[in-house]
């Protein structure tokens, strides 16, 4: 079994602060950058703080973060989480993103816009 080493964001970084609404539901996505641009941690602050959906996206964003501190691609992340669907879901603030089947499918979604590597195109 191979030990993968876990890359640790500078103490202070530059980050990337998204505001977006999903059917009236507000929140804010902050996506920590290593210092070549890359996502490194994410966090996202939801309107209904102490509800069990703001504990349950906190849970994903530890998990996420720390998967791309061990090296996960960005492209390998978004495309697990896309299309991801429980409340809320619906239109959106982001005409780039006119629909979202749920936070974290609009967070993938986001990510995959700004952050994922082009995709390779193998030869036939």
């Amino acid at each position: 079994m191979v030990a993968h080493q876990r890359e640790t964001l500078s103490a202070t970084r530059h980050s990337v602060t998204h505001k977006f609404q999903i059917m009236g539901h507000e929140g804010y996505l902050t996506i920590g950058l290593f210092d070549d641009g890359r996502p490194g941690e994410i966090f996202i602050k939801v309107s209904k703080e102490g509800s069990t959906l703001s504990g349950l996206i906190q849970g994903y964003c530890r998990a996420l973060s720390l998967a791309l501190q061990y090296g996960l691609p960005v492209n390998e992340a978004t495309k697990r989480f896309k299309g991801m669907r429980f409340e809320p879901m619906g239109h959106t603030s982001n005409p780039d993103i006119p629909e979202a089947m749920s936070i974290i499918d609009y967070v993938a979604r986001y990510l995959d816009l700004h952050f994922a590597e082009p995709m390779e195109v193998s030869a036939a």
